[in-house]
C-alpha cells in the first residue's frame, strides 16, 4: 500500500471518502488483526486499492492510470533492469524535458529523488498499481528468475566455493535436484554484494517470502523468491552456515565464507529466528575489502582525523567510540587498528563475534556458554603482554573496570559504548559503577559518530 498511512487516512476523512465511524472501526480491526487501517478499508469494501491510489495521486497532482498500455521501448535503455525491479518503476515515454515514469507510490519522494539521480533527467511521475508495473517490467525485461539463472550459469566453478566457519561438520553432499536452489542462494548473495548491500533479509510472511537488501543504511525491497521454495532456500543457507537444519524452534547463528573470483573472500554472518510463518534469515555481508580501510577513507574532516591519529598513537589510556547500532563503530576501530598495526606492537582484540580477521592481530571470540565473557577474555589478555587492546563493547562494570585498570598500567585500549553522544559516555561509565577519578584519569578521547550517505563526488 501507500507510504505515510496517517496522512492518507487524514486525506480520505477530510474529503468525506471514509466516515469517521468507519475509520475508527478500521483502526480497531487493524489493531486486533495486525494489518493496516488502509487494508481494513479495502477489506470492508469501502474503497478498492486502485481507488485509494487514484485519490492520493490526484491529491498529489499526479496522473493515475490503471495499467501500462504502451511503452516506448527506446526509453527502456535508460534504466538497468535490476534498478527497475528494485524501485518498482518503469520509464514509459520520453518527453521534451525529461521522462514519463510509472511509479507505485505518489508519496515515496525518496524513490523519486533516487530515480532522478539514476536517470539524470527531470521526471513526470505517473501513478500505476505496483502489480501492473511489475507485469510490465516482466514483459519488457524478463522474469527475475530467468535473469538470475543467466547470471549464475555464467559463473565458473571457482566462483561457487563455500567454506563453513567451523569444521565441526561438513556441508553434506548436494543432490542434483538441489542445483537450482544452490544457484539461487548464490545469486542472492552475489547480487547483494554487487549492489553494495550490507545485509540480506529473507522474511517469511503469510503469502510471500520477502527479500530485502540494506543499501546505504536503508532496507530496499527486491523481487521476492517463490514462496514455495522458502523451506529449501532457508535449509540451503543453514547448510552453508554449518547450522543444524533439523532445529527450527530456536534462534541460531553461523558463518559462511564465500570465495569469488573477482576479489577477496566474502564472509557472511548468518542469523535465523523462528517466526509464525517460518524461519527469518538475516545475512550480514562482511566484505574483506573493508579491511583495507584506513582513517583517510572514513570521511572525517582533516582536523578530526589529526586528533584521532594523535589519540591512537598514545602509549596508554582508553579511546571510546559511541553511537547507535549500525553507525560504523567497529569499522572505525578496525581502521584505527590498521593504522597502528606494526611489527613492533602486539595487538589483541576480544569481540562478539569476530567480524573481520585482521592480519597480524590476535583476535578472541566471546563465548558466554563456556564462560568466555568480555571480562574473562580481557583478564586473560592482560597476561599476554599486549601493547594495544580492542574490546568489542563495554557492557558491564566488570569489563569497564578491567579495561580502565589496563589503560592505567601501560596499555592502550579501544572500545565502544552505546550512547547517543560523547559526553554521555562518561556518565554511562559512572552509572555502571566506575569511580569518577578512574574515568577522568584513563579516558583519552570519546568519539560520537553517525553513518551518513556519501555525496557523489562527480555531481
Amino acid at each position: 500500500m501507500i507510504s505515510n498511512e496517517a496522512y492518507v487516512l487524514e486525506l480520505l476523512q477530510n474529503a468525506g471518502a471514509v466516515s469517521p465511524e468507519d475509520l475508527a472501526t478500521c483502526h480497531q480491526e487493524a489493531a486486533i488483526n495486525g494489518h493496516s487501517a488502509l487494508e481494513g478499508i479495502v477489506k470492508k469494501g469501502l474503497m478498492t486499492r486502485d481507488q485509494i491510489l487514484e485519490f492520493v495521486a490526484k491529491e498529489s497532482g499526479m496522473e493515475f492510470i490503471p495499467a501500462i498500455e504502451h511503452v516506448d521501448e527506446k526509453v527502456l535503455a535508460t534504466i538497468p533492469p535490476p534498478e527497475s525491479r528494485r524501485y518498482h518503476a518503469l520509464p514509459i515515454q520520453r518527453l521534451p524535458a525529461g521522462l514519463r515514469v510509472a511509479i507505485p507510490d505518489p508519496l515515496d519522494f525518496e524513490t523519486l529523488d533516487a530515480l532522478r539521480y539514476l536517470l539524470k533527467t527531470d521526471l513526470e511521475p505517473v501513478v500505476v498499481p505496483v502489480e501492473k508495473i511489475d507485469e510490465a517490467i516482466t514483459k519488457y525485461f524478463g522474469k527475475t528468475d530467468e535473469s538470475l539463472q543467466t547470471l549464475m550459469a555464467n559463473l565458473g566453478e571457482e566462483e561457487l566455493q563455500v567454506k563453513v566457519a567451523d569444521a565441526g561438520q561438513g556441508e553434506g553432499e548436494a543432490e542434483e535436484g538441489d542445483a537450482p536452489i544452490i544457484r539461487m542462494v548464490y545469486g542472492l548473495i552475489l547480487e547483494a554484494h554487487r549492489l553494495r548491500a550490507s545485509d540480506i533479509h529473507l522474511e517469511p510472511l503469510e503469502k510471500r517470502l520477502r527479500l530485502r537488501y540494506r543499501i546505504d543504511g536503508n532496507l530496499q525491497e527486491m523481487r521476492d523468491p517463490p514462496k514455495r521454495l522458502q523451506s529449501s532456500i532457508v535449509s540451503r543457507i543453514k547448510i552453508m552456515s554449518n547450522i543444524s537444519i533439523a532445529e527450527k524452534r530456536l534462534p541460531l547463528d553461523g558463518r559462511i565464507a564465500l570465495a569469488t573470483s573477482d576479489g577477496p573472500t566474502l564472509d557472511l554472518r548468518v542469523s535465523t529466528v523462528p517466526t509464525i510463518h517460518g524461519e527469518s534469515v538475516v545475512m550480514r555481508i562482511l566484505d574483506k575489502k573493508n579491511l583495507m580501510l584506513g582513517l583517510p577513507e572514513l570521511g572525517f574532516f582533516a582536523d578530526d582525523q589529526a586528533i584521532m591519529e594523535r589519540v591512537i598513537n598514545y602509549a596508554d589510556g582508553i579511546f571510546l567510540v559511541t553511537g547507535p547500532t549500525g553507525s560504523g563503530k567497529s569499522t572505525t576501530l578496525y581502521a584505527c587498528l590498521n593504522t597502528i598495526n606494526k611489527p613492533d606492537r602486539k595487538l589483541i582484540t576480544v569481540e562478539d563475534p569476530v567480524e573481520y580477521q585482521l592480519p597480524g592481530v590476535n583476535q578472541v571470540a566471546v563465548n558466554s556458554e563456556i564462560g568466555m565473557t568480555f571480562a574473562a577474555a580481557l583478564r586473560a589478555m592482560l597476561r599476554q603482554a599486549p601493547n594495544i587492546i580492542m574490546v568489542g563493547e563495554i557492557r558491564d562494570v566488570e569489563t569497564a573496570s578491567i579495561a580502565i585498570n589496563a589503560s592505567l598500567t601501560g596499555h592502550l585500549v579501544f572500545s565502544t559504548l552505546h550512547t547517543n553522544d560523547a559526553p554521555s559516555a562518561i556518565t554511562r561509565l559512572v552509572d555502571m559503577g566506575v569511580k569518577p577519578f578512574l574515568v577522568s584519569s584513563s579516558i583519552r578521547a570519546v568519539l560520537a559518530q553517525r553513518l551518513i550517505r556519501k555525496i557523489c563526488p562527480d555531481c
